[in-house]
């Protein structure tokens, strides 16, 4: 969660970053408003394309630790160890559901801002 954090400060910022980016009258000749539109665009879907990705990962890899443990379980069903252990791989893994869900409404918020 704390890298993903770090990672939406991009999104966090997009205001800031659209004041700093586009020129005032005075500067318009001097800065290429257009160019930067499309470096702070190209920032902000790269920032998105990796952050999904890294989301979409973990999920992946929760998801494949959730369902060995379940199959373990169900050969040791005495076993609380084990299930304790299923219980907080499956939180993590809601977590992740979670945080995908989070990302999708960055996102729009960030894309409103901009267009």
């Amino acid at each position: 969660q704390e890298l993903l954090r770090v990672m939406r400060t991009i999104d966090d910022r997009i205001v800031h970053e659209l004041n700093t980016t586009i020129p005032t009258a005075s500067f318009v000749g001097k800065i290429d408003a257009s160019q930067t539109c499309k470096e702070l665009y190209q920032s902000l879907m790269d920032a998105h394309t990796s952050r999904e990705r890294i989301i979409k990962n973990c999920i992946a890899q929760t998801s494949s630790v959730v369902k060995t443990l379940r199959e373990e379980r169900e050969k040791a069903q005495d076993d609380l160890a084990l299930l304790k252990q299923l219980r907080k791989e499956q939180t993590k893994l809601k977590l992740m559901q979670s945080e995908l869900n989070v990302e999708e409404v960055v996102n729009d918020r960030s894309w409103k801002v901009l267009s």
